[in-house]
């Protein structure tokens, strides 16, 4: 077991920023995919995710915890390992940190597994499970769960379960969405929801920025924590739309669940828990939920 090895390093680009002014969602998950191809360079499968690749993988799984924002022009870098091999799957945790003091940005740990271009799992080659050994990383304590829940994705009975819910987001995935083999990309998802969000959060942040303690002038939303279940694997052209729920809240946070499915057939493409709070702009601060601002949000909640 080691500290991790660096398989990427970069920055942040200004127009990877959202309306918060840090760096969207998507883009630490489209960091993580990308030094993952080099952690399995260096395991000896490099090209996994290229057009001639035989054996590749298909992300099941992906934990994400938010430690501090990386701004504009942020110079970064990703540490990662595997911190469990089997023999047809595994599991990698990554850090992102800031290059300026080594301070974590983010956390991520993704499960998956071995399969074909075509989606036909497979075992690992002997190769491949030798060197990827030596590339294992104990889990840090900062990477592991807070607020989400662990098991198995709550069951799935059809897309009229989902009558409660807001859709947030509909469309096809494109090209640009997908990876060589035509399988959609793991931040689509991610980023469909960052896209979609707002129209069902603004009402819960103003409620609690209207009965904060200190009620802030300027406010958006951050997420500290999310949860993404890979439940389907879409393709070009595949049609998507996403349900989501506000689920709960305490002094400080919001629960959000959301579902990716395809609104012609019901096929549940993938499950997502959010963790997010309300951020005030200028302080750059989270803003506290009170008791009244519970009480307000209640009946909003999921039932």
């Amino acid at each position: 077991m080691n500290d991790g090895t660096e398989v990427w390093r970069g920055g942040v680009n200004s127009w990877e920023c959202d309306e918060m002014g840090h760096m969207n969602t998507r883009f630490y998950v489209a960091r993580c995919m990308e030094g993952i191809s080099v952690l399995f360079a260096l395991a000896g499968l490099p090209g996994c995710f290229a057009s001639g690749a035989t054996v590749t993988a298909e992300v099941d799984e992906m934990h994400i915890r938010f430690h501090r924002e990386a701004q504009a022009a942020a110079p970064l870098y990703l540490v990662a390992g595997f911190s469990r091999l089997g023999g047809h799957d595994a599991e990698i945790v990554a850090l992102l940190r800031h290059d300026a003091d080594g301070a974590v940005a983010a956390t991520l740990r993704v499960a998956l597994h071995a399969c074909t271009p075509s989606g036909d799992a497979i075992a690992w080659p002997a190769d491949f499970s030798r060197k990827a050994a030596d590339l294992l990383m104990k889990v840090p304590p900062e990477a592991r769960p807070r607020s989400v829940k662990a098991g198995p994705a709550p069951s799935f009975d059809g897309i009229s379960a989902l009558a409660s819910h807001r859709r947030i987001a509909l469309g096809s995935v494109g090209m640009a969405d997908c990876d060589a083999f035509g399988r959609m990309l793991p931040q689509k998802f991610i980023g469909t929801v960052a896209d979609g969000i707002r129209g069902l959060m603004a009402p819960l942040r103003a409620l609690v920025a209207q009965h904060a303690e200190a009620v802030p002038q300027r406010f958006g939303g951050a997420v500290l924590e999310f949860r993404i279940v890979h439940l389907g694997q879409p393709r070009i052209g595949d049609c998507f739309e996403v349900r989501s729920a506000f689920t709960g809240a305490d002094t400080k946070t919001l629960s959000v669940e959301h579902w990716m499915v395809d609104p012609v057939d019901g096929q549940v493409w993938g499950y997502m828990e959010s963790v997010a709070v309300v951020f005030d702009l200028d302080r750059r601060k989270i803003v506290g939920i009170t008791q009244t601002a519970t009480d307000a949000l209640r009946p909003l909640m999921l039932a």
